[in-house]
């Protein structure tokens, strides 16, 4: 949805970078205090970035971004927002609209983002996406065969996760906007022969039409 649509039917947006989303959810996972696993202080409720903000992390071509998918493990939610709820206000997102999640009403099933905004009258800073996992270990959601532990399928810089990139690329080869194609462009150079393989393989079988088939 181009940004102007989503700002007249949703409200303002002023996302955060991966550094203020650091600040904010310090005390999940991340930098400060962390025990060697990506948590911080115990509490073992990891997070990452994914989407253009990791491309942008592992080539360091900036462009500009409308908003930040940080992902949480959907088991982790209850400690998200307990982290969360005495200074933010947290909606429930799917397609069929947002709700409220006010202090103890249930995640819907159906909604696997939580998006995230200080107040009515304040922009939408952040969207927490809710990953699958299987023992811990991360899930795709769009290949549920694909199962990485979590030290695999990110990296770090800073102090703060990424989804790896060849991850980020393949969640974009079913919906693939201009900006998708300009994250390829800057990240194909940079892909090891393990990553790029692995990303067509993905193409292969998902999307046998893709013109990013070729470019792999």
């Amino acid at each position: 949805m181009p940004r102007a649509e989503f700002e007249r039917i949703f409200g303002p947006q002023l996302s955060w970078t991966p550094t203020e989303a650091r600040d904010v959810l310090a005390g999940l996972g991340g930098q400060d205090g962390q025990d060697g696993q990506g948590h911080v202080d115990g509490l073992g409720v990891p997070w990452w970035v994914a989407g253009g903000w990791a491309v942008e992390a592992f080539t360091g071509v900036v462009r500009e971004h409308e908003d930040i998918d940080l992902s949480v493990f959907r088991r982790d939610l209850p400690a998200v927002r307990r982290h969360l709820e005495s200074d933010w206000h947290l909606w429930a997102a799917s397609e069929q609209g947002l709700v409220h999640l006010a202090p103890g009403r249930e995640m819907p099933e159906h909604a696997e983002q939580v998006w995230v905004r200080e107040h009515a009258l304040a922009p939408w800073r952040g969207e927490l996406v809710l990953n699958p996992d299987v023992d811990g270990r991360w899930q795709f959601k769009r290949d549920a065969s694909v199962v990485l532990p979590l030290d695999e399928a990110t990296w770090e810089h800073d102090g703060i996760r990424y989804l790896r990139p060849e991850l980020v690329l393949a969640h974009k080869v079913s919906n693939t906007r201009p900006k998708d194609d300009a994250d390829l462009r800057a990240a194909l150079p940079l892909l090891d022969a393990a990553q790029r393989s692995w990303l067509s393989g993905f193409v292969t079988r998902h999307a046998p039409a893709h013109p990013w088939r070729q470019l792999l």
